[in-house]
C-alpha cells in the first residue's frame, strides 16, 4: 500500500505561523485493517493556535486517525501534513517506572537536554515539587501532569491529546481540563482531542468535529465565551446537537 505521509511544513526546525495556512492538513486519507476501511477518504483541516475535539462512536477511527498525525501509523494511502514540532499525550501516562519523573519528561528528546528543561516543563503543569519522584508513587492525576509535561517540553506546534483524562475521577478530571485549557492558551499551539465527552468536548474546544464510519460526518463551531458554563442555554443547545449525531438521547448536564 503507498505511504504519503508529509511530516514537514517547510523545514524541521520552522515553527507554525498564527498566519500560516493550516497546522494539520489531512486529504483523501484512507487507513484499512484486514481489507476493512477504517478511515476512508477522510478530509481535515486544523488551524494554527486551534482547539479542536473529535468525537465518535467506539470503533470509528478516532484513534487511528490520531496515531497517524503523531506518526505512529504510515501504511496509509493520501496526503497528511503536519508539523514536525508536535507531541502527544495517550490515556495512560506511559511513564518508565525505573527513571525519575524529571527524567521522564526528558524521555526520548535528542542529546543531553539539561534538567533544567524538564523542571521548567514540570513547573508549568504544577509538577515541580515531584520532580525527584518515582513515577509508582504519584496518584494518577500527577502521572497525568507528567505525561503532559513530557509532551510540552518539546515544545510542540501541534499538541495530540488521546483521551488524557478518561482514567481520572471526576474532581481531578475537572482539574486536569482547566490545566490543559491554561496551557493551551498559554503556548497558542494546535491542539487535536480525542475523546467520548461530550461535555468535555465543548468546555476545551474551538471547534468540535463528529466522525462516523471513518469520515469527519459533522462540524459544530463553538462560539461561547471562555470560561464556559455547562448552565448557558446555549451550551445545553449544542450538547443536544452533538449527542444527536452520535446516536445518544440527551439528559440534563450535573453542574460540576
Amino acid at each position: 500500500m503507498a505511504t504519503d505521509v508529509h511530516r514537514t511544513v517547510t523545514d524541521q526546525d520552522a515553527p507554525v505561523q498564527s498566519g500560516a495556512p493550516a497546522a494539520v492538513r489531512v486529504q483523501g486519507l484512507t487507513r484499512s485493517f484486514g481489507g476493512r476501511r477504517v478511515i476512508d477518504d477522510l478530509e481535515l483541516t486544523v488551524r494554527p493556535g486551534e482547539f479542536v475535539a473529535l468525537l465518535g462512536r467506539s470503533g470509528c477511527g478516532k484513534s487511528t486517525l490520531l496515531k497517524i498525525l503523531a506518526g505512529l501509523d504510515r501504511e496509509i494511502d493520501g496526503s497528511v501534513l503536519v508539523p514536525r514540532r508536535r507531541a502527544t499525550a495517550f490515556q495512560a501516562p506511559r511513564l518508565m517506572p525505573w527513571k525519575k519523573v524529571w527524567r521522564n519528561v526528558l524521555l526520548g528528546l535528542p542529546g543531553r537536554p539539561p534538567r533544567s528543561r524538564a523542571e521548567a516543563a514540570l513547573e508549568e503543569v504544577g509538577l515541580a515539587h515531584r520532580s525527584e519522584a518515582w513515577p509508582k508513587t504519584l496518584s494518577g492525576g500527577e502521572a497525568q501532569r507528567a505525561s503532559l509535561a513530557r509532551a510540552l517540553v518539546r515544545e510542540p506546534d501541534l499538541l495530540l491529546l488521546d483521551e488524557p483524562f478518561g482514567a481520572l475521577d471526576a474532581l481531578t478530571r475537572i482539574k486536569a481540563q482547566r490545566l490543559v485549557a491554561e496551557l493551551w492558551q498559554r503556548r497558542g499551539c494546535a491542539v487535536l482531542l480525542v475523546t467520548h465527552d461530550v461535555e468535555e468536548a465543548i468546555l476545551l474546544a474551538d471547534r468540535v468535529l463528529v466522525m462516523d464510519d471513518g469520515v469527519i460526518a459533522h462540524e459544530a463551531p463553538v462560539a461561547l465565551d471562555r470560561p464556559r458554563d455547562i448552565a448557558d442555554p446555549r451550551f445545553g443547545e449544542l450538547r443536544a446537537e452533538l449527542l444527536d449525531r452520535l446516536g445518544v438521547e440527551a439528559t440534563a448536564p450535573q453542574a460540576a
